[in-house]
């Protein structure tokens, strides 16, 4: 604890218990002396500091008073830091210095406001210091490192400056305002300068108490309550004082000033039995540490939200290390490592908290991006095209929100970075059927908005499963599901759309119309959209809707709603395999791989319109071949469009059947051989009661 110092007179302002007391008026603007200052080379840096304010006072009072310009007020301002620094130096002179400075210590007025709401001067000098509650000047105040209370009654006069400036009370006479600003502002230095010199003392050998230290973070924050942000007149008087960066770079200066007194700039080679550079770093580095290590653990008490927590955890694991620590890049932390600032059990305490916290915060993101999400789809925002694929910013926020905090985590320790990793793998994990279920429950679900999902579900499962191998694998099932299900309402909008049109196929105007154009057009526009969808999915999707139209085209044709005989069943037949051809072809030329498709028809068309009987069975071998999940049902009622007899379809039912068993043995020795190819499963035939008397 450092010793009292002595309290100097100086430039005051009167406190606010006696700035409400009746004040004589001041008879006029008393022009300071101008007697010349010393010229010598040697001249006292202190009475230079006072000469500067001295003179500055005197121009002011010799200009008119509407004549005042913003360079006197700039100027007073300058002078102000001035006459702080001179007023340090009295203070570490004693009072010989005090004594001689006395006689230039200017007469400043103080605003108050009597009952005609008119100015009036007070005369606060040497001999005239405004007390306070207690008896004592904000100069004894400050000096005594009574920080908070010289602050509150800056605060309560600086209150009363303004409210007399928003009352015009100075339009007459600037250069008073001015002076009055000049007082105020002086003695807001000096409680800087004396925060300052606080800081710099607690990384001292002798530190100061506590008391001192908590007044000076409670002053800090006051300030910071009372000026929050630069007032939009521009008004000097509201302006932030900053004293929380005062803090910061008076620990910096400390520690250079420090480091420069063990030896900066010479030799590191020591003499025998003089500590080397090495030694007093890191002893110097012991000081800078010892109070940071209880002021941190004191911190650690009252840290609240994920940002208070993240700035403490990542302060004791990299800034403390870091060449930072000492203020300078030039020079090395010693060999051994630093011992930690924090307890083990605080240490887990903060982490456990902050993990807390940031469970808690990740959701809430994940909220706020669901929301974005849904305020497009209200607004009909449609998807952009980047990169020749349907885009959503969904990815974007996903990616940034895991890549920020996975990343601050890893700053600080490996495990908090696989914590942060888990809780984001998690959260996402349930975002993702929400955000599903949200989606396909809106008015905004069309071909775009779900080719962009599938695009951005794609996008989040390949990048995040290879930057993040082996830890988000709980995201495959979660993405994988949400793909499926955009991919399904994707083919619904289609079926819904198409469905209708196969209701003319195997009809009368089916033989002589191109019944089939309309709906492969409607195929191509719909893969219009797969192109700006990724290629894994976009080529799925495209066969399943090749697979569609052939499954519902034969669908409609073992279901006729007219049998063709004779040269209608020829005709049949051949517009049948040319719809064949047009489907195989449409599909080929939009990219399809599915070509196993394309036989089905073709093999139907020949058994119809086969003038030979004897080689229907030929094509229901090939049609059994190649589509194995063919059923007893179907072949049935291939049958039944030929009407070829009891005797003719009893035995290319048996053959049929052999064939059917063949294909079933096939399948258990060899499972999925043919590639889990279903066309025909899928397709239900109603069997008459005339065709089952035929063919048994």
């Amino acid at each position: 604890m450092l010793s009292p110092r002595a309290v100097t007179p100086g430039p005051e302002l009167r406190s606010p218990k006696e700035a409400e007391e009746p004040q004589i008026p001041a008879q006029g603007t008393r022009r300071l002396s101008s007697e010349k200052e010393p010229s010598a080379h040697h001249e006292d840096a202190t009475r230079l500091g006072l000469g500067t304010l001295k003179r500055a006072f005197s121009r002011t009072s010799q200009r008119a008073p509407t004549q005042a310009s913003k360079e006197d007020l700039g100027l007073l301002r300058r002078s102000s830091r001035s006459l702080i620094r001179t007023f340090r130096r009295i203070l570490d002179e004693g009072p010989a210095a005090d004594q001689s400075q006395r006689a230039v210590v200017p007469e400043v007025p103080s605003p108050v406001m009597d009952g005609d709401s008119q100015p009036t001067s007070i005369r606060v000098g040497p001999e005239e210091r405004g007390p306070s509650a207690d008896g004592k000047s904000l100069a004894d105040l400050i000096t005594e490192r009574q920080l908070l209370a010289a602050f509150r009654q800056l605060q309560h006069l600086e209150a009363q400056l303004v409210a007399a400036k928003a009352l015009h009370t100075f339009d007459q006479d600037p250069t008073t305002f001015a002076r009055h600003a000049m007082d105020l502002c002086l003695h807001y230095d000096g409680l800087a300068a004396e925060i300052g010199a606080i800081v710099r003392e607690t990384l001292g050998p002798e530190s100061v108490d506590r008391d001192a230290l908590a007044e000076l973070a409670h002053v800090v924050l006051a300030e910071e309550e009372a000026h929050p942000e630069t007032p939009a007149d521009g008004d000097f008087l509201r302006t932030p004082r900053r004293w929380r960066q005062l803090w910061e770079d008076a620990v910096r200066q400390s520690a250079r000033e420090r480091v420069r007194q063990v030896g900066v700039g010479q030799t590191c080679v020591a003499a025998e039995g003089t500590p080397s550079l090495a030694q007093l770093l890191a002893e110097l580095g012991g000081l800078g540490r010892r109070e940071p290590q209880e002021r941190l653990q004191e911190l650690a008490q009252d840290a609240r939200g994920c940002e208070q927590l993240y700035v403490l955890l990542d302060w004791a694991a990299n800034v403390y290390s870091s060449p930072d620590f000492l203020g300078t890049q030039d020079l090395m932390l010693p060999v051994e490592p630093l011992p930690p600032l924090l307890a083990p059990d605080v240490w887990a305490r903060l982490e456990s908290d902050y993990t807390s916290f940031l469970e808690a915060k990740v959701t809430d993101c994940f909220d706020g991006i669901l929301q974005l999400e849904q305020s497009r789809w209200a607004a009909a925002e449609a998807p952009e095209v980047l990169q020749g694929r349907y885009h959503a910013p969904l990815s974007i926020d996903v990616h940034m929100l895991l890549a920020q905090h996975v990343k601050a985590a890893g700053a600080i320790s490996a495990e908090l970075e696989a914590t942060a990793l888990r809780i984001c793998a998690r959260a996402l994990g349930l975002f993702v059927p929400r955000f599903e279920k949200a989606f396909l429950e809106s008015e905004a679900v069309n071909e775009p908005h779900l080719g962009a999902y599938i695009n951005t579900c794609e996008e989040l499962r390949t990048s995040l499963l290879s930057r993040f191998p082996g830890t988000l694998e709980e995201l495959e099932k979660p993405l994988g599901a949400a793909t499926r299900s955009f991919q399904k309402r994707l083919l619904q909008s289609l079926q819904r759309d198409v469905q209708p049109l196969f209701k003319a196929v195997c009809t009368k105007d089916w033989l002589t119309e191109d019944v089939l154009r309309p709906l492969m057009d409607k195929v191509i526009a719909f893969a219009g959209h797969l192109e700006h969808v990724a290629p894994p999915w976009a080529q799925e999707t495209l066969q399943e809707v090749h697979r569609f139209v052939v499954r519902e085209y034969l669908a409609q044709v073992l279901r006729p709603q007219e049998r063709f005989r004779g040269t209608e069943r020829l005709s049949g037949s051949e517009k049948m395999s040319l719809d064949g051809q047009a489907i195989g072809n449409t599909f080929q030329g939009l990219g399809s791989e599915a070509i196993w498709l394309d036989q089905a028809i073709l093999c139907v068309a020949e058994i119809l319109g086969e003038t030979y009987k004897d080689n229907i069975g030929q094509h229901l071998e090939k049609l059994i071949r190649s589509y194995p999940d063919i059923r007893r049902d179907h072949i049935l009622a291939i049958l039944g469009l030929r009407r070829l007899g009891r005797r003719r379809n009893h035995s290319l039912l048996q053959q049929a059947q052999a064939l059917l068993r063949e294909a079933a043995k096939a399948a258990k020795t060899a499972p999925g051989a043919p590639g889990g190819r279903v066309l025909f499963e899928e397709i239900e035939v109603p069997t008459s009661m005339d065709m089952l008397i035929t063919c048994i």
